[in-house]
């Protein structure tokens, strides 16, 4: 059976994290239950976590609104509509036109089946994503927990939860993600509630909002 966070078990699981690692108690104490952080399992949020890729969010975000605003529905077909002139204007580098624009091509002839991934286990979502050029670790993750919500994900090479961790753990140095694994072993099952309270953390340490998408 596919497990799938929701607003209920996520509160659960950041006591029982809480309860097991003292510094995300002190995470829960000082600043509260993360978010959920859900996205709608679609390709236009992988069109948007794509853009997320290695920039700010902030620019990824300001770049994804402009894309909405060229077009009524954001498809495969109606991006595929799209030139390569108006996506740099909204924002994309010539690279990420190639990952969205073959990952839109990918899904029309039936390579992949944003469906049929919500049936499907952790490791084959990864794998059915990795085949499509762009999309790495990174990526799959941030879709199998925020979009798949699928409660023990530990995001490959994230910046914000690694440094939140870093800051959190008193570190001399961000964790690697072999190190992560490793250190996070004992929030499993739940692992993807306790990168929301890093990223909770992250965010609240530097004066942000924490209600919307991260």
């Amino acid at each position: 059976m596919i497990r799938r966070l929701d607003e209920t078990s996520l509160l659960r699981a950041s006591e029982w994290l809480a309860e097991r690692d003292e510094a995300l108690g002190q995470v829960l104490t000082q600043y509260g239950y993360p978010p959920l952080w859900s996205r709608k399992p679609s390709f236009a949020t992988l069109v948007h976590i794509i853009l997320e890729q290695q920039v700010s969010l902030a620019s990824a975000n300001a770049a994804f609104g402009r894309l909405q605003k060229v077009t009524t529905s954001l498809t495969p077909e109606t991006f595929l509509q799209i030139s390569e002139e108006v996506l740099r204007s909204v924002g994309f580098s010539r690279q990420k036109i190639a990952y969205a624009r073959h990952l839109a091509e990918s899904i029309m002839r039936g390579d992949l089946d944003l469906e049929q991934l919500t049936t499907l286990p952790d490791e084959e979502v990864r794998t059915a994503l990795k085949r499509i050029k762009g999309i790495g670790n990174w990526t799959a993750d941030i879709y199998l927990s925020e979009c798949l919500l699928r409660p023990d994900i530990l995001p490959q090479g994230d910046i914000a939860m690694q440094e939140a961790f870093r800051a959190l753990k008193k570190l001399p140095r961000r964790p690697n993600h072999a190190e992560m694994e490793t250190l996070t072993e004992h929030w499993r099952p739940w692992r993807s509630v306790g990168t929301r309270m890093l990223w909770h953390f992250y965010l609240c340490q530097r004066g942000r909002s924490s209600t919307g998408i991260l």
